[in-house]
């Protein structure tokens, strides 16, 4: 199995079969428009127009499981992830990434890659941690998707490479992508 085998809708409800994506290195993200770390979108945007060339494609995901901070209809989001990052990526339709309405993509997803643990260099680490641990003391031993801007690198034959925290630095990120393209 890998990432091919699936089908997602589209931020306008079309059904799209990621086998259309054979070839490229993409990183598949699970996004949201009021968080803390949204400002993300420039440096992915960024990234995205540096290597979208070179067979290279970043998948979009809103998801409002982390906070409600995705509150907007797929349409929203997109004209506030154009109007205020010009992103040009796509973005799909609004999603659940954990439980029991999970996009079957990200439950495969997080079957390949689980959770390593946040960056602890990075300045909201520690709160991440803290919080989590108060709902779920053992969470760290969960695989499940612990934030918002969690990331997935998929090679071109589309098995899942790695799995990014949201604290790991963009240019952590374009390092192995580039190691892949």
């Amino acid at each position: 199995m890998s990432i091919y085998d699936f089908k997602v809708k589209d931020a306008y409800g079309n059904i799209v079969n990621l086998d259309k994506y054979k070839g490229k290195v993409l990183l598949i993200i699970n996004s949201a428009t009021e968080c803390g770390f949204t400002s993300q979108y420039e440096g992915l945007q960024l990234l995205y127009e540096k290597l979208k060339g070179e067979k290279f494609e970043i998948i979009d995901f809103p998801c409002n499981q982390f906070g409600n901070q995705a509150p907007g209809t797929n349409a929203e989001i997109a004209s506030f992830c154009n109007s205020r990052f010009g992103i040009q990526f796509p973005i799909f339709g609004k999603i659940d990434v954990n439980g029991n309405n999970a996009e079957p993509l990200f439950s495969y997803l997080v079957g390949q890659k689980g959770f390593e643990g946040f960056d602890a260099k990075h300045p909201l680490s520690k709160g991440l941690d803290e919080m989590l641990a108060k709902v779920d003391p053992n969470y760290k031993n969960d695989p499940s998707i612990k934030w918002n801007f969690t990331k997935f690198l998929i090679d071109k034959n589309g098995n899942v490479v790695t799995r990014f925290e949201p604290t790991v630095d963009i240019e952590v990120i374009e390092e192995q992508i580039n190691a892949l393209l």
